[in-house]
């Protein structure tokens, strides 16, 4: 199993830097923020004839969410994603990881009344994803489809419920992002939901239950570890986290070994 890191404020800034100590450190892979690779398209080229690290997928990077209230925004938004996936193609990448919308909106805090209806974010948000599964065709990308906790977003909290958007519209190119965080909120058994969801689970982002490092907190990597091993798995698994430590880069480096024990 592959293992792959977002960045990191420790990181160093300049992207051959960047690379180079992601590599250092002992990863598979580097998931780039999506502005960052369109605007350094040339750089992060160079960074990977140097290193050899490759860039996995991207994730953020664009404004507007694919489920966005705001439909000049949604439309901004889905021309951003078409050209980080172009983008994601020059380099090898993936694809994109997008949930429905991140801090729009939820249900759990006030005023808990929706500006839009259900079927309205249905609407949008399938939209959307028809629109985006012809670009990943195009571009020969996967758009990764991401639940989020129900205090983050109001619309795609779960596995299943990612599963029945790419169901309902027939979509080839869009798969199911697991995000350990989230899915430790949202679901009754994480294993269960990975395992129900295995045909179309295409990528993989982890941090701990309380979205430190993994290791810091209370999952059992080993036994979720197992689970997309007996599934299968074949994609990457993601640093998605904050780092809570004096020395955050030795903290890193200790939670990267334990999960190759895992």
């Amino acid at each position: 199993m592959k293992i792959a890191t977002q960045n990191q404020a420790f990181f160093p800034t300049n992207i051959l830097e960047k690379f180079r100590f992601i590599k250092a450190m002992g990863f598979d892979g580097y998931e780039i923020d999506g502005k960052l690779l369109v605007e350094n398209l040339d750089e992060v080229k160079a960074a990977i004839k140097a290193t050899g690290l490759p860039v996995t997928t991207a994730c953020g990077g664009y404004d507007g969410w694919i489920g966005d209230f705001i439909e000049e925004r949604r439309l901004n938004g889905l021309h951003q994603i078409e050209r980080i996936l172009e983008a994601l193609a020059e380099v090898g990448g993936k694809g994109i990881i997008v949930p429905a919308a991140w801090g729009m909106f939820t249900f759990r805090l006030p005023p808990m009344t929706s500006p839009r209806s259900l079927d309205g974010d249905r609407n949008a948000v399938s939209a959307s994803l028809r629109w985006l599964d012809e670009v990943a065709a195009r571009t020969g990308t996967t758009v990764y489809l991401e639940p989020l906790n129900r205090y983050q977003d109001h619309m795609i909290n779960t596995l299943a419920d990612a599963r029945r958007y790419i169901k309902e519209n027939a979509l080839k190119h869009v798969q199911i992002i697991g995000d350990f965080y989230h899915m430790n909120i949202e679901e009754d058994s994480l294993t269960e939901a990975l395992h129900h969801n295995r045909d179309l689970l295409g990528h993989v982002h982890i941090a701990d239950n309380h979205r430190y490092q993994p290791g810091s907190g209370s999952l059992d990597f080993a036994t979720l570890f197992d689970q997309l091993r007996a599934d299968n798995y074949q994609g990457y698994v993601v640093y998605e986290c904050r780092v809570r430590a004096d020395d955050p880069a030795q903290a890193y480096q200790d939670s990267l070994t334990y999960l190759r024990e895992c």
